[in-house]
C-alpha cells in the first residue's frame, strides 16, 4: 500500500491510510472512528491476540458518556459493566479500617479492560479496519507524501499517517520522538497485578463484585479481589514506594524478585499472596509514571492516549483516550488534505483536559500506599467521612466535562481484515 502523490504546487492529496500502533483501547477506538469517517485504518499489535480480562477501567461524567453513545458502543458496555469495585482496607488482623464504595473507583460505568478492548475491536473490524497481530514497528521514515514503515515480520508498507496508541512506553514515540527517558517521569511507586487460585487457604471471603481487600504498611499496599470472570481465581494488586529501579522490563523473574524483596515480612495474607507468584504467568509489573510530550505530533506522525499524555494509574487515561480518538478522527475528517491543521486542532482541544486528568496519576501511589503511619491514619480518617467522600466523587465527575464538536460519520466500508 503506497500513499498517493500530488503534483508540485497542486492540491494536497486527501488522507486515506492510517497506521495505528497498539490494539489496547486507544488504537481500536481510533480505528473505529477513522473507518466511520471513510478512512482506511490498519492496527499493528505486538501481542498475538487481544488481551482478555485485566483491571477494571471506568468512565464518568456526561462528556465521556455522550462520546461513547455517539460511537455506538454505550449499550454494549452496559451489558458487560462490573457494577463498580469497592475497596476495603484492613489491619494485620483483618479488621476493617476503611471501606470505599463502588462508585469511588468505578465512576458512572466500569468494565474490564479486556471487555472494552474487545468491543472496540469488533466494532472497528465491522467498520473496515485491518488488524495485524504478533508484529511491531521497527522504523518510521517520513517522506513528502507519507510514512514508510518497516515491521519485525511483515514486509514494509507506506501509509499517509502513523499514530502511536501504544501506551506509556510507546514504540512509535520512541521511534519518532525519542527514548522514554526524554518523556517518562517516575512518580515514586511501582505497581503489580497477577492472577492466582482462589482457594480456602487465603482465609478471605472473596466474592465477585465485592471488591478488593487490602492491607497497608507505610509505603506498601497488598490487596486481592475475586476474579470477575472465573470464580476459581482471584487477582492480587500490589503497590510499593521506591526510587526508580534498574531492571529488565521484559523479565518476569526480575519483577517477582523485586516484589518479594519489597513486601518481605509483612503480616496479614501477604506471604500467601507472594507464594502465588511461583506459578503466575500473567504478572504485570511497571512503575507508576507519567508521560509528557511537548508536542503530540511531528509531521505525519501523532500520539494518542497514554503515549501522548498518560499516567500508569489514576490519570483517567481510558476516558481521555476515548475522547482523544473521537477528536483526532473527527479533525482528520474535517481536514482530509491537511493533517497538520487536524493535528493542531486535536491537540488544542485535548491537551489541557488530558493534563488535568493526568494529575490524578501523580497522587495515586501516595493515596494507595501512604509513606507513613500518620499518613495512613489521615487517609483513612478523611475518606471515612461521608461528606468528604461525596465531595470527592462530585469533583471527579465535574472535572471530566469538556465541550466537543459533533463530527458526522461518512458511509463506511464494511470490509475488514484480521491478520496474524
Amino acid at each position: 500500500m503506497t500513499a498517493s502523490f500530488a503534483p508540485t504546487g497542486g492540491p494536497r492529496p486527501a488522507i486515506r491510510t492510517v497506521l495505528i500502533s497498539g490494539a489496547g483501547v486507544a488504537g481500536p477506538a481510533l480505528a473505529h472512528r477513522l473507518a466511520h469517517h471513510g478512512l482506511r485504518p490498519t492496527v499493528v499489535e505486538a501481542a498475538p491476540a487481544l488481551r482478555p480480562g485485566g483491571q477494571a477501567v471506568d468512565f464518568r461524567g456526561g462528556t465521556q458518556l455522550r462520546v461513547l453513545r455517539r460511537m455506538g458502543i454505550l449499550d454494549a458496555l452496559h451489558r458487560v459493566r462490573t457494577g463498580g469495585s469497592p475497596m476495603t482496607f484492613v489491619d494485620a488482623d483483618g479488621r476493617e479500617l476503611l471501606h470505599l464504595p463502588a462508585e469511588f473507583a468505578g465512576g458512572d460505568i466500569e468494565v474490564l479492560r479486556g471487555d472494552l478492548s474487545r468491543i472496540l475491536y469488533e466494532a472497528s473490524l465491522a467498520a473496515g479496519a485491518e488488524y495485524v497481530f504478533g508484529d511491531s514497528l521497527t522504523s518510521l521514515a517520513e517522506t513528502a507524501t507519507g510514512v514508510d514503515a518497516t515491521f519485525r515480520h511483515a514486509p514494509p508498507r507506506a501509509f499517509d499517517l502513523v499514530v502511536g496508541a501504544d501506551g506509556l512506553h510507546s514504540n512509535v514515540r520512541r521511534l519518532a520522538f525519542g527514548p522514554d527517558a526524554d518523556h517518562v517521569t517516575h512518580l515514586g511507586h511501582y505497581a503489580a497485578t497477577w492472577s492466582l487460585p482462589h482457594h480456602p487457604g487465603l482465609g478471605l471471603d472473596l466474592r465477585p463484585g465485592a471488591g478488593s481487600i487490602g492491607h497497608n504498611a507505610p509505603g506498601r499496599l497488598a490487596s486481592v479481589a475475586a476474579d470477575r470472570t472465573d470464580p476459581a481465581r482471584a487477582r492480587a494488586f500490589f503497590v510499593f514506594a521506591s526510587p526508580e529501579l534498574a531492571y529488565d522490563r521484559q523479565d518476569p523473574e526480575a519483577h517477582k524478585h523485586l516484589l518479594r524483596r519489597a513486601f518481605a515480612g509483612l503480616p496479614w495474607k501477604v506471604d500467601r499472596l507472594l507464594d502465588s507468584l511461583d506459578t503466575a504467568d500473567d504478572l504485570y509489573f511497571d512503575s507508576i509514571s507519567r508521560a509528557d510530550v511537548p508536542a503530540w505530533s511531528a509531521g505525519r506522525i501523532a500520539l494518542l492516549g497514554d503515549a501522548a499524555c498518560g499516567a500508569t494509574l489514576g490519570g483517567m487515561g481510558t476516558g481521555t483516550a476515548i475522547l482523544g480518538a473521537y477528536v483526532l478522527a473527527g479533525e482528520l475528517s474535517r481536514s482530509p488534505g491537511d493533517h497538520r491543521a487536524a493535528f493542531t486542532r486535536y491537540e488544542s482541544l485535548l491537551r489541557a483536559y488530558a493534563q488535568d486528568r493526568q494529575k490524578g496519576g501523580d497522587r495515586t501511589g501516595r493515596f494507595l500506599a501512604p509513606s507513613s503511619k500518620p499518613g495512613l491514619r489521615l487517609r483513612n480518617a478523611a475518606l471515612g467521612r461521608p461528606r468528604v467522600l461525596a465531595w470527592m466523587l462530585r469533583a471527579a465527575k465535574d472535572a471530566t466535562a469538556l465541550a466537543l464538536p459533533d463530527y458526522p460519520d461518512r458511509p463506511v466500508n464494511s470490509r475488514s481484515t484480521h491478520a496474524h
